[in-house]
């Protein structure tokens, strides 16, 4: 059984977590993606990731991703 390699990865997390997850599956040839809040905007998770997306205002983000 062949399995797949993932290609893109969202990381739906923020600060230093983030960076290093960020890290690693750069180090792996992955993708990454965030996402980030207003708030969040300058933040420097934010700038690591290959993609990033701002959340729309009135979304929730406390909510778990299945």
């Amino acid at each position: 059984m062949e399995l797949k390699k993932f290609k893109k990865v969202l990381v739906a997390n923020r600060g230093e977590i983030a960076i290093r997850v960020f890290r690693a599956l750069n180090e792996l040839g992955i993708t990454t993606v965030g996402v980030f809040s207003k708030e969040d905007r300058y933040a420097l998770f934010r700038s690591k990731a290959d993609e990033s997306y701002q959340l729309k205002s009135g979304q929730r983000t406390n909510r778990c991703i299945s």
